[in-house]
């Protein structure tokens, strides 16, 4: 309840007020959403919320998971180091999944949140570095911008060469198996 009887005050929540509609296009299909809350929170928890997510639910299929001991993985699954990103849906209906780098990881877990469903993409290193700067382009211009791509998908519209790298939730069990040389226990 606003108590703020300054005109002034009063003036910049109307035409606060006024603009809200401006920038909510596309709330609105987060409404009722499991997920619509993490939409709400700084790029930097959305991050954090990700990974533990994906530690989460892996922890749920029987992996084994635990915090890296430094900065160039986020976790390790079955000791095993890996990068984890995600993206909620853009208004484009694709995830972009930012910031991917050549850190010491073996594969990364790309978890992709809609409103209403999940998908998962599970990379190994080494197909990140087959398509580094071109399938995965760079995410920034300039001499230094060359140290970070990103992922951009639709899905059911994956590029061919993605397909068998994940897509759907359920398919997330077997590919972290196999590239963390353990099958899952659930």
């Amino acid at each position: 309840m606003n108590t703020n009887t300054d005109p002034d005050f009063q003036m910049l929540a109307a035409l606060s007020s006024s603009l809200e509609g401006d920038y909510a296009e596309g709330e609105e299909q987060w409404a009722g959403s499991p997920f619509a809350w993490i939409k709400k929170r700084s790029s930097r928890q959305i991050g954090a919320i990700g990974e533990q997510l994906v530690a989460g639910y892996l922890a749920s299929k029987g992996f084994d998971v635990t915090r890296s001991p430094d900065s160039e993985a986020d976790r390790l699954v079955n000791k095993t180091r890996v990068e984890i990103k995600y993206s909620s849906l853009w208004e484009t209906g694709s995830y972009k999944f930012q910031q991917l780098r050549d850190q010491n990881y073996q594969f990364a877990i790309c978890l992709g949140i809609s409103p209403f469903s999940a998908h998962c993409w599970v990379l190994p290193k080494s197909a990140i570095m087959e398509r580094w700067g071109n399938e995965l382009p760079h995410q920034h211009g300039g001499k230094k911008g060359s140290d970070t791509v990103w992922l951009q998908v639709t899905p059911g519209d994956e590029p061919p060469w993605l397909k068998s790298f994940g897509g759907p939730l359920a398919s997330v069990s077997n590919l972290v198996a196999k590239y963390s040389g353990r099958p899952p226990l659930a």
